[in-house]
């Protein structure tokens, strides 16, 4: 079935359809990585998103029951150059189209994803509808115009009450505030050690430590972080009583309850292959990111905050920290690429600070 995407600039896409067959507007960003369109998909940050994948071939190994990133597939849509509805993976339990069709997630394939990406790097991220082919581009256009990104969504994808990951013999209780956390983050506090409670986006610091906890997890998650005002105004209470780990949004949190400043990027930082040099060990490392703000560097000078990590690319700040307060925060994803042959080194300091915490 034909279908197309169509851009607020006006750029015209023809395709065809897999998936769901709903019509669906949102921002439109590209992910460069070759393989994880399941964990993109299952992303919470990529909530509400029409992501484009750069790699021509999607599909080809299905869909795993193991390797989601959450409990929902997020993401509105996926446009892709080929689809490939025949996996080839012991391992697969289900193929991608299927489960985008209960979903609710719609696909659009065979579109030159090449000139979409350029685009989108030369103008900026911006929005898009995809529909059928029949409807009119002034008609688009207008559909466009009257659509508006929701800057909280982080409070949509937040739960909506409190969950527990234990792991045997922990050493640790981390409290996790609930922005759109992946799984895997989860799982690799575990692996170090640490009984995880996750508690909704609103959680307050009173209700908090009445856990215990020996350190607090700001996780990441979609919408604009100058938003999360009541986010916000938990670091500014926290910081200084527990050792803090931020990612992705969270370091953006923590980074305006420090007083800095975050600014939305031109086409953001999605994709596995990101160089950010430690600034400590002048080491590259290559990472998985999915997040379209960052911090002013500018901006940290006025602030309590050191500059950690930063992309070889492009110069943004990927990393701070503050060692009086016990904060650590980073914009990738830790616990994935360099984070995990170095047993998700991020993660290991953050547990070294709530050893220092023990009595």
């Amino acid at each position: 079935m034909k279908r197309k995407l169509v851009l607020q600039n006006g750029e015209t896409f023809i395709g065809e359809s897999f998936g769901s067959q709903q019509e669906v507007i949102s921002e439109v960003v590209f992910n460069t990585a070759v393989v994880g369109y399941q964990e993109i998909l299952s992303d919470p940050t990529n909530n509400e998103n029409i992501v484009c994948m750069t790699y021509p071939i999607i599909g080809s190994y299905g869909m795993t029951d193991e390797d989601y990133e959450s409990k929902n597939n997020y993401a509105k849509a996926l446009v892709v150059k080929e689809y490939n509805d025949s996996p080839s993976n012991f391992r697969y339990t289900r193929t991608l189209s299927e489960v985008m069709e209960e979903n609710h997630v719609v696909g659009l394939c065979g579109i030159d994803t090449r000139k979409l990406t350029r685009i989108i790097q030369q103008q900026g991220t911006m929005k898009g509808i995809i529909c059928d082919e029949d409807k009119s581009l002034e008609e688009c256009l207008k559909l466009i115009e009257e659509y508006s990104t929701n800057e909280k969504a982080y409070q949509n994808v937040s739960s909506k009450k409190v969950w527990y990951s234990r792991t045997a013999n922990y050493k640790y209780t981390v409290v996790t505030l609930d922005l759109g956390v992946r799984l895997n983050l989860i799982k690799k506090l575990n692996q170090q050690g640490c009984n995880v409670v996750v508690v909704p986006y609103n959680t307050s610091l009173a209700d908090i430590m009445k856990y215990k906890p020996d350190g607090l997890f700001i996780s990441n998650g979609p919408g604009n972080p100058n938003q999360a005002s009541e986010v916000i105004e938990l670091i500014k209470e926290a910081k200084g009583k527990l050792p803090i780990l931020g990612v992705g949004m969270g370091m953006n949190i923590i980074s305006l309850a420090y007083g800095a400043t975050v600014n939305k990027m031109k086409f953001g930082h999605h994709g596995v292959n990101h160089p950010v040099k430690c600034l400590e060990t002048g080491k590259i490392e290559i990472t998985t990111q999915n997040t379209n703000y960052s911090v002013c560097e500018e901006s940290l000078k006025n602030t309590e905050l050191t500059i950690t990590h930063k992309n070889v690319l492009d110069n943004e700040v990927e990393g701070i920290v503050n060692k009086k307060d016990n904060v650590i925060a980073v914009s990738y994803n830790p616990e994935t690429g360099a984070g995990l042959q170095k047993e998700a080194y991020i993660i290991y300091q953050f547990t070294k600070l709530m050893q220092g915490g023990k009595r």
